[in-house]
């Protein structure tokens, strides 16, 4: 669970609503027909811009990534390489063959090896697995991008609707405010949507399929060093070169904090 993203969505959610309830009346934005013009509207165009499969797709997925996964600690990745690379030196590859690794990715790449497949092609169906992992999760931030960039488009279709409703009964006072709070709330409605949920849900699938693709990076350079036979020390400091500045001291994440 990656509490990062469900608290963010959480407290921003509950300072919003604080700041509604301290008015007279919060029902007050409560708009249906707003509200059925910006999701709807959002969603429908969503679904002109991608294959109904790959929406529902990006959905689950994106959702999935956001709250669910979270990516391994690359100190353990090089940890657990270093062990392999131990015991491929004493015990030869087939001595990894029972090894546990959690890692399904790494896992591949060992068994692969363990199997005997030459380093071309071990690299190429990992590199080829990689891309096809990134693949999925970029689908993901793309279909909430898409959403957070229509959102407030419609938000402000839902402003003009408003206005020409408004406009329309200006002989009839008792009509102009349910117009102008159409007006408003779309626009409301839209930011919301695009600010509070759908883009910072985007830039945390980019963040975390940045994470791991260097992982993979890292685990496919692992594999190949277990498979040459490179000393566990040598491979710690070519490994060390994928890591980033702050993960270089040698110390896990939470040993730092």
């Amino acid at each position: 669970m990656d509490f990062a993203t469900l608290l963010g969505l959480i407290t921003g959610i509950a300072f919003v609503g604080l700041g509604v309830a301290q008015g007279d009346d919060p029902s007050i934005f409560l708009n249906v027909a707003g509200i059925l013009i910006v999701v709807g509207g959002t969603v429908s165009v969503t679904l002109v811009k991608f294959r109904i499969a790959s929406f529902f797709s990006g959905i689950k997925e994106g959702f999935s990534v956001a709250f669910l996964e979270s990516n391994d600690n690359p100190r353990e990745i090089i940890r657990l390489a270093n062990h392999l690379a131990k015991i491929a030196r004493r015990n030869g590859l087939l001595g990894l063959e029972d090894e546990p690794i959690e890692n399904p990715f790494f896992a591949k790449g060992i068994q692969l090896c363990v199997d005997g497949h030459p380093p071309e092609f071990i690299q190429k169906v990992l590199y080829n697995e990689m891309s096809m992992s990134i693949d999925r999760k970029q689908l993901g931030e793309k279909v909430f991008r898409n959403m957070a960039g229509s959102a407030p488009a419609f938000g402000m279709i839902g402003t003009l609707v408003g206005l020409v409703q408004m406009l329309n009964n200006l002989d009839d006072p008792s009509k102009l405010g349910p117009g102008m709070a159409v007006a408003l709330l779309t626009t409301l409605y839209g930011s919301l949507i695009a600010q509070l949920v759908m883009l910072p849900l985007a830039d945390k699938l980019a963040l975390k399929g940045g994470e791991l693709e260097a992982n993979m990076s890292l685990i496919t350079e692992s594999v190949l060093g277990i498979q040459e036979g490179l000393n566990p020390t040598v491979m710690d400091e070519l490994l060390e070169t994928y890591l980033p500045e702050y993960l270089r001291s040698g110390m896990s994440m939470s040993e730092e904090i």
